[in-house]
C-alpha cells in the first residue's frame, strides 16, 4: 500500500520543516504550502489522503479553507487536522463545528501529532471500507457520494448530519448516549460539550423534516438517541 499523502499547510517555515519531517520519518508523503491560496491550487490538482493547517495564514484564513472545503462535494470528506497557537475552548468548538476532524495547539508533542495523524487515517481507511449504501425506513444514504434520499427526494444534509444518520442507521433501534456520539461522529469527545449533540440532532431532524422522517430521530429521556425503524 502505498504511502499516505498529506498536505501541510503552515506559514512559519521553522514549524512547517518541523511538521514535515516529523511526517516524513513516520513513513508519509508530504506536500507543503504556506498559504490557502497556494494550497488551493494543489488541492485542484490532487487531494491529499490529510489535511494539516494552521489557523492564522496569511490572507485566506485557515479555518475559511476549512469552510470552502467542506463546501465542495469533492472534499466533503477529506480529512483535515488543524495545528494552531489558538488554544481557547471556543476556537477549538468553532474549528469542529466548522469541519475540521481533530485540533491540536501549539506548542505540539511531535509524537503526538503523529499518533493523531495515524489515528484519524485510520478513522477515514475504515469509513472508506464501509462504503455500502444503507437503505431503511425509506431513506438512503450512500457515504461515497454523500447523498441521503427519500425515494426520489434528495435531503440536503450538512457534514455532521450526514455521519450522525450513517452512524445511527448502521445501527438501528440502539440507544447511543451523548458521549458515545461523539466519539463515534466527531472522534473529539474531550474538546467538545455534549450539547452539542442536541444541536446537531435538532439540525438532522429539520433536514428530513420535508420527507417526514425526522420523527425516526428519537430521543430516549435520559439515555441519548436512537434511529426508529417502525414507527408506531
Amino acid at each position: 500500500m502505498p504511502a499516505a499523502h498529506i498536505l501541510v499547510i503552515e506559514s512559519t517555515p521553522a514549524i512547517q520543516e518541523l511538521i514535515a519531517l516529523n511526517l516524513g520519518m513516520a513513513g508519509y508523503q508530504i506536500s507543503r504550502a504556506a498559504d490557502a491560496e497556494n494550497a488551493m491550487l494543489m488541492l485542484e490538482d490532487r487531494l491529499p489522503d490529510l489535511l494539516l493547517l494552521d489557523w492564522n495564514l496569511p490572507g485566506q484564513s485557515g479555518l475559511s479553507l476549512v469552510r470552502r472545503l467542506r463546501a465542495q462535494t469533492r472534499s466533503r470528506s477529506l480529512p483535515i487536522m488543524m495545528v494552531t497557537a489558538r488554544c481557547g475552548e471556543p476556537d477549538k468548538i468553532m474549528a469542529l463545528e466548522s469541519g475540521a476532524d481533530d485540533y491540536m495547539t501549539k506548542p505540539f508533542s511531535p509524537r503526538e501529532m503523529v499518533a493523531r495523524v495515524q489515528c484519524l487515517l485510520r478513522r477515514s481507511y475504515a469509513a472508506s471500507d464501509a462504503g455500502a449504501a444503507l437503505q431503511l425506513a425509506g431513506l438512503r444514504l450512500d457515504p461515497c457520494t454523500q447523498r441521503v434520499t427519500a425515494g426520489t427526494r434528495e435531503l440536503a444534509l450538512g457534514r455532521v448530519e450526514f455521519k450522525l444518520l450513517n452512524f445511527l442507521m448502521s445501527h438501528p433501534e440502539r440507544v447511543h448516549t451523548r458521549a458515545q456520539l461523539l466519539d463515534q461522529v466527531w472522534g473529539t469527545a474531550a474538546y467538545l460539550d455534549e450539547r452539542t449533540v442536541d444541536t446537531h440532532v435538532g439540525r438532522l431532524r429539520s433536514a428530513l423534516q420535508p420527507s417526514g422522517n425526522q420523527q425516526r430521530i428519537e430521543t430516549v429521556r435520559g439515555s441519548g438517541y436512537r434511529f426508529v425503524a417502525a414507527l408506531a
